[in-house]
């Protein structure tokens, strides 16, 4: 229960922290997309540990094996199994916690729903969970590409503490965020940002942060009414990631501090078709896409594996203390922004095909 994701594109993703791999099972993909594991590995390589100083150094190489549901480089319409191999796990090196409750984590409050509990690193709590995540998701992405022919999807991270960056979401690019470690087009911020990820690292601590999502070229009519809202489903989608404890789009929560007359979005016919002269909506109307560019914000929160002794409990209930220890992200937000976008792709293209199965005419 609770481990598959979607109706129409659906996936169930499975596997632990430091068990044999972990992985994703994609039903519902359209056939005759073309896909290889390259298309997957790009995405995974962004994700992966390991990439940059201020990441955590566990050393994976994270490659994609797809097992089936592809023949002759194209989807089959078939179930896609894709497979992650775990490389470096050091079960070992948790042993010593075994019976510890680490501050945070969600050590607790697995054994108290399963009465049992993996504690070779978090097992499926880890953010490891979340490579098979991104696997369907680059997937998703291709088949969105098929069926909007401008479909774009950036994700960057917009502030890391206290220093945030000043960009617009109207024009940033994948190859903006790309250009340094933190994935932040800003490169005044991004700059400052690494500097207190190094230093807080240093520091045997952690922060969190912020990342925007941007999505454009989607066509209006995308959400179902009245639970499955396409707002909604983001929300749900985006807070499911680990670490993860705020969303918003369009405006957000900054709504509050205006009128009415200051936040409605005006429509007006521009090349052609129906437009709206501001966007504070985000792109969604009603929980229903409405051809702007769909505009959202995730918060992080710090990583809770920090390298300080901290105060805890035995599962008998007994105080004691966490030694410092284990390999971690200072800050987990770079290597969120792809997860950010693996989920924003999984739920357009769960709607776009939900979509096209009520439009007689967008099928022939």
């Amino acid at each position: 229960m609770g481990n598959s994701f979607g109706q129409l594109f659906r996936i169930t993703t499975w596997g632990e922290s430091h068990g044999g791999g972990v992985g994703v099972v994609i039903d519902g993909c359209p056939p005759r997309i073309k896909l290889t594991a390259e298309d997957i590995q790009r995405e995974l390589d962004r994700r992966r540990p390991g990439q940059s100083s201020i990441v955590t150094q566990r050393d994976e190489p994270d490659r994609a094996e797809i097992l089936s549901g592809l023949f002759d480089g194209q989807t089959l319409g078939t179930p896609i199994a894709i497979l992650i191999r775990n490389q470096d796990a050091d079960p070992e090196a948790y042993k010593k916690i075994v019976n510890i409750f680490r501050p945070s984590h969600a050590d607790y409050t697995y054994e108290a729903k399963y009465g049992i509990r993996d504690w070779q690193g978090g097992g499926r709590a880890s953010a490891r969970e979340t490579i098979g995540r991104v696997a369907a998701g680059a997937v998703a992405q291709l088949v969105l590409r098929e069926l909007f022919s401008q479909f774009e999807l950036v994700a960057y991270v917009t502030q890391v503490h206290e220093v945030t960056a000043k960009i617009d979401s109207r024009r940033v690019t994948r190859g903006d965020v790309e250009r340094n470690a933190v994935r932040c087009p800003d490169e005044a911020a991004a700059k400052m940002m690494m500097q207190l990820i190094d230093r807080v690292r240093s520091e045997g601590d952690s922060v969190g942060g912020a990342i925007e999502c941007v999505i454009r070229g989607v066509d209006p009519g995308l959400g179902e009414p009245v639970f499955d809202k396409l707002d909604a489903e983001l929300a749900k989608a985006t807070l499911s990631l680990p670490a993860t404890k705020g969303f918003e789009i369009g405006s957000g929560f900054a709504a509050t501090t205006m009128r009415g007359s200051e936040h409605n979005d005006q429509f007006e016919t521009r090349d052609g078709r129906v437009r709206t002269n501001t966007n504070f909506s985000g792109g969604v109307q009603g929980g229903i896409s409405n051809g702007e560019d769909i505009v959202f914000r995730v918060a992080f929160k710090p990583t809770s594996t920090i390298a300080r002794e901290q105060q805890t409990i035995t599962s008998a209930g007994e105080a004691t203390t966490i030694a410092p220890g284990g390999r971690h992200d200072p800050c987990v937000l770079p290597r969120a922004v792809p997860m950010v976008e693996a989920m924003a792709a999984l739920v357009l293209c769960d709607h776009a095909l939900r979509q096209r199965a009520i439009r007689v005419e967008e099928r022939t």
